[in-house]
């Protein structure tokens, strides 16, 4: 008697957990999409859990606030992204999930990672994507297992500027309140089997307010040598500073080095210091990847890095207005991926 009382004890609880969750999603799917359908699949959690192995950690591709795990469903490869939630509810964790079915599900670009469905039963909604089974940017770059992959020559890093400057021009001029990412960096870009580029987690993303041209909320979130300056000392937050973010990501893409192996303080000595130090002193080889330089085809496309070079600087420049609009950017990342094609 007392066994059955217990599952069926467990039985409310998952009922519980899952119109809970159920009745949140629908809330903030009606209020953000003006009432449009934009159906998703319901998978169970025992399906999910058999897809990733149990969750084993040798299937996961990132980590951060949650686990996004390499997974095979239905016969096909997906990722499916955890959300690691420990006795104490975490209200920002449970914003962050839904930010990553609200604005995806809005979403009709190829530069994005595809959300295929959820799974209610889970403490915060287990969702799943399409494949990115080949990691981040960041493992690309300078991750452990950078040697397993091709390199990435200049021409790869180019098309991946612009696949990327795509998808984030799209956020800001695609959709009726533009949508300010706020968390571009390497660990962000995903690719699939295919090695296309695929821009993921929309956990800190906004839309700005209608009638407002900045989103105030008091609160800086993002990573640190990415956030605009104004962002970051004022709190004030609109598209011109995920221009900067991606000012930021270019200059990774040039140097193959990690943020805080460029700039040691972000303060005194300023990132672009550093580099037009070196565009000045005509070494700018010096700061490139040492992966470009040892290209064969390098020298016949150096002349493509200058204009690269200026794209960071006017991205990244202090003060917003100064900034190119990503559109602007994504136009001339063509021009410069065509160069080199």
């Amino acid at each position: 008697m007392s066994s059955l009382w217990r599952r069926n004890n467990q039985k409310n609880k998952d009922n519980t957990i899952f119109l809970r969750n159920g009745a949140l999603l629908l809330e903030k799917l009606i209020t953000c999409c003006d009432g449009t359908r934009n159906p998703i699949r319901s998978f169970p959690a025992e399906e999910l859990k058999i897809a990733t192995n149990n969750f084993a950690e040798h299937q996961v591709i990132k980590y951060e606030n949650y686990k996004l795990y390499k997974g095979f469903l239905q016969n096909r490869p997906v990722s499916i992204m955890y959300w690691c939630i420990d006795e104490h509810y975490d209200h920002w964790k449970e914003d962050s999930c839904y930010n990553n079915i609200i604005f995806p599900i809005q979403i009709s670009h190829k530069s994005f990672l595809k959300l295929i469905g959820c799974c209610l039963d889970t403490k915060l909604p287990t969702l799943v994507f399409e494949s990115a089974e080949n990691g981040t940017l960041a493992d690309r770059i300078h991750g452990r297992d950078r040697h397993h992959f091709e390199p990435l020559l200049l021409v790869h890093r180019f098309k991946i500027a612009m696949e990327i400057a795509n998808a984030v021009a799209y956020l800001h001029i695609g959709f009726r309140r533009p949508i300010v990412f706020k968390d571009i960096k390497p660990s962000n870009i995903l690719f699939d089997e295919e090695n296309v580029a695929k821009l993921f987690d929309f956990s800190l993303s906004e839309s700005i307010p209608d009638g407002e041209t900045h989103i105030k909320n008091g609160r800086v979130v993002g990573t640190y040598g990415f956030l605009a300056p104004e962002y970051a000392f004022r709190g004030d937050c609109n598209e011109k500073c995920d221009v900067y973010s991606f000012g930021m990501l270019q200059l990774v893409l040039l140097t193959g080095k990690k943020i805080h192996e460029i700039t040691t303080d972000y303060l005194s000595d300023p990132l672009m210091v550093y580099v037009k130090r070196h565009v000045e002193n005509d070494t700018l080889y010096e700061i490139i990847d040492p992966i470009i330089v040892q290209d064969s085809s390098y020298y016949e496309k150096e002349e493509q890095l200058l204009p690269f070079v200026q794209l960071i600087f006017e991205c990244a420049n202090e003060l917003p207005e100064e900034r190119p609009t990503m559109m602007s950017v994504a136009k001339r990342l063509r021009q410069l991926y065509l160069s080199v094609a």
